[in-house]
C-alpha cells in the first residue's frame, strides 16, 4: 500500500512538473490589461464629490437639529496626541455593560425560542433600523434580470459557466436616475445537481477580468477565494457594489437610494449604502432562486472590509441567506460601538463615512444638539446584537492580523467579545455558539490560526492580512459540515487544491518562481523538495 501511495504520489508530481515547464516555456500572450483604480478620479470630480457630500451631509445635521460633533479618531496619530485613537486595552470598554441579547422591552425576559421570533428579535430589528442602518424605502421598484455574456472557461483550473447578469430597476417614476445591478454568476461547468452557491460583495468581474488591487498588497499565499470555492464544488457571484448604490454621500441622490426617494435627500430613518448594498444581494438571491443549478437554500453571503459590514447586515436582515463569511468588518460591523478602540461612531459620522449608515446614526456623535449630548452608550443595540439576528444561520467571523494589514483600527479583540456575546441567541435556537464559556468581558481570543469552529457561529483569526480568502479553505470545511455538502471527488488522473497553509505556502512559492523564469523540483517518497 505504501509502495502504491508513493507511485501515486510520484505520478501525480511528474504532472504537475510538466504542466509547469510547459506553462512556463509557452509563448507569452501578453499580459492582461491593467484595470482601472475604481477609487482614482480626477482632482476636480474629487473636489466635486466632496463638496457635494459635504453639503449632504450638512443637510443630516439640520434635520437632527445638532450644531457639533466630535471629530472621528485618527488611526495614524502618535499615541498621546490630539484625538488618537486608543489602542490601550486598559482605556477600551468605557461602557462594559452591553443590552443582553435575549432581554425584551421593559426588562422582560425573551429566553424561549418562541418568545425570540415573536418579540426578541423584532425588537432588535426595530431599532437597528430606526437607529443605525435605517429602513428600506416602502416601495423600492422592481428589478428585471437579463442574462448577457455566457462563456465556458476554466477557474483554478476547472471549467466553469460563467454568465454576466444586468439587473435593471425599473426607473419609469424617475427616468433622470439608472440602477442597473451588475453581477457575474459563476458555476462549475459539470456539476451533477444544484450546487451551493457565495454572493461575494466586489466589483462585478468575470473570471478572466481582472480586478484592481490597492498599491502596496501582499499577494496572500492561499489561492484566490474563488479557485477555492470552485475546488469545492461551490459556485459564486462577483456583485458590483457601485451599481447598487455610490460609496460616498455625493450619490445619496442617486443610485437606488435616490431612485426610491425620487432623487432627493434622505430623512434620518431612510437606509444608507450598507443596507441598501445588503438589499442589492438580497436582489441578486432572486434572480440565483430562478437558476435550477443552484441550490438556493445554500446560498451564502461574503465581502470583506466595508464589504464585510455589509455582509453581516446582509445576513442580520434577509433571512433567505444560509450561511456567511464576515471579513474584517471593523465599525459598524462585528466590531462594538461601545469599545474605545481604534475605529469609533465618531468616525462612521463624519462626511466621509457617513452614508453607509441611516442619518438617525450621527446622534451618537452629537457633542452639542438640542437633544443634548450622546455617545455610543446611548444607542439602544450594539454588535453582538446584530450577529445575534443571524441565528441560528451559520456565521463565520474572520480577521486577519495587524502585522499583516488587517490594523489594530479594527479592534480583533471587541470583534471577538462581540462574537462570543451573540452566543446566547445561538444556543437558545439550539445552534451551538463558540463553545467560549465564561462572560464576554473577560473572554481570551484564542491565537491565531487557531479557529473556533465547532458551532454555528464561528471565529478565527488568520495570519494574513485585510482579506478572508486566507481563511477561505476553514470556512468551506465548516460550511461544507453545516450546510452538508460533500465536495466533489477529483478523479485519481488531477490535482486537488489542499487546504492546509503550509501547502499554500508552497504553492506561492512555487509561483513566484515560475513567474520568474522555471522551477527547479524532484520529488523523494510523499514530499515535494525544493533547491
Amino acid at each position: 500500500m505504501r509502495n502504491a501511495r508513493r507511485t501515486l504520489s510520484l505520478l501525480f508530481g511528474l504532472g504537475v512538473l510538466l504542466a509547469q515547464r510547459l506553462w512556463a516555456q509557452a509563448p507569452p500572450s501578453g499580459p492582461p490589461a491593467a484595470p482601472a483604480n475604481p477609487f482614482q478620479v480626477s482632482p476636480e470630480e474629487r473636489a466635486r464629490l466632496d463638496r457635494l457630500a459635504r453639503e449632504d451631509h450638512a443637510d443630516m445635521l439640520r434635520q437632527l437639529n445638532i450644531t457639533k460633533l466630535r471629530p472621528g479618531f485618527d488611526g495614524r496619530a502618535a499615541a498621546g496626541a490630539p484625538n488618537a485613537a486608543n489602542y490601550d486595552e486598559a482605556r477600551a470598554n468605557p461602557y462594559p455593560d452591553w443590552p443582553d441579547v435575549l432581554t425584551l422591552k421593559g426588562g422582560r425576559e425573551g429566553a424561549t425560542p418562541e418568545g425570540w421570533w415573536a418579540r426578541g428579535r423584532r425588537e432588535i430589528v426595530e431599532e437597528f433600523e430606526r437607529e443605525v442602518y435605517g429602513r428600506v424605502a416602502q416601495d423600492v421598484p422592481k428589478v428585471t434580470w437579463t442574462a448577457g455574456e455566457t462563456v465556458e472557461t476554466r477557474v483554478g483550473g476547472l471549467p466553469v459557466v460563467a454568465r454576466r447578469v444586468t439587473g435593471h430597476v425599473d426607473n419609469s417614476a424617475h427616468p433622470a436616475i439608472t440602477v442597473d445591478i451588475q453581477m457575474a454568476v459563476v458555476l462549475p461547468a459539470h456539476a451533477t445537481g444544484p450546487v451551493p452557491v457565495l454572493v461575494m460583495f466586489g466589483w462585478g468581474n468575470m473570471p478572466d477580468e481582472p480586478v484592481w488591487r490597492f498599491p502596496g498588497m501582499v499577494e496572500p499565499a492561499a489561492p484566490p477565494s474563488t479557485e477555492q470555492l470552485v475546488a469545492s464544488g461551490w459556485g459564486y457571484v462577483s456583485l458590483s457594489t457601485a451599481s447598487i448604490q455610490a460609496d460616498n454621500g455625493a450619490g445619496l441622490s442617486a443610485g437606488i437610494i435616490g431612485l426610491a426617494n425620487g432623487g432627493g435627500r434622505p430623512t434620518p430613518e431612510q437606509w444608507g449604502a450598507l443596507r441598501a448594498w445588503a438589499w442589492g444581494a438580497a436582489r441578486a438571491l432572486d434572480y440565483l432562486e430562478t437558476l435550477p443549478a443552484v441550490d438556493a437554500r445554500r446560498v451564502g453571503i461574503e465581502g470583506v472590509s466595508r464589504y464585510g459590514k455589509a455582509a453581516l447586515v446582509t445576513m442580520a436582515f434577509e433571512p433567505r441567506f444560509a450561511v456567511a463569511l464576515v471579513g474584517s468588518s471593523g465599525e459598524g460591523g462585528a466590531k462594538p460601538h461601545r469599545r474605545h478602540f481604534g475605529e469609533a461612531v465618531e468616525n462612521l459620522a463624519g462626511s466621509g463615512a457617513y452614508h453607509w449608515m441611516a442619518g438617525n446614526f450621527l446622534k451618537y456623535a452629537a457633542e452639542e444638539a438640542s437633544f443634548g449630548r450622546k455617545t455610543a452608550d446611548d444607542i439602544p443595540v450594539d454588535a453582538h446584537q446584530l450577529i445575534a439576528l443571524c441565528a441560528p444561520r451559520p456565521t463565520f467571523v474572520s480577521y486577519g492580523v495587524p502585522e499583516k494589514g488587517d490594523a489594530h483600527w479594527l479592534d480583533q479583540r471587541g470583534s471577538f467579545m462581540a462574537t462570543v456575546a451573540a452566543g446566547s441567541a445561538f444556543r437558545l435556537l439550539g445552534a451551538p455558539d463558540l463553545g467560549v464559556t465564561g462572560d464576554y468581558r473577560v473572554a481570551r481570543m484564542p491565537p491565531v490560526n487557531t479557529g473556533l469552529l465547532d458551532g454555528a457561529l464561528a471565529w478565527r483569526q488568520h495570519d494574513g492580512g485585510h482579506e478572508d480568502r486566507t481563511n477561505m479553505s476553514s470556512f468551506l470545511a465548516w460550511a461544507n459540515r453545516l450546510l452538508h455538502h460533500a465536495p466533489p471527488p477529483a478523479p485519481a488522473d488531477q490535482p486537488r487544491m489542499r487546504a492546509d497553509r503550509n501547502s499554500h505556502l508552497a504553492h506561492q512559492q512555487l509561483l513566484a518562481k515560475a513567474k520568474s523564469g522555471g522551477i527547479d523540483v524532484y520529488f523523494l517518497g510523499d514530499s515535494i523538495t525544493r533547491r
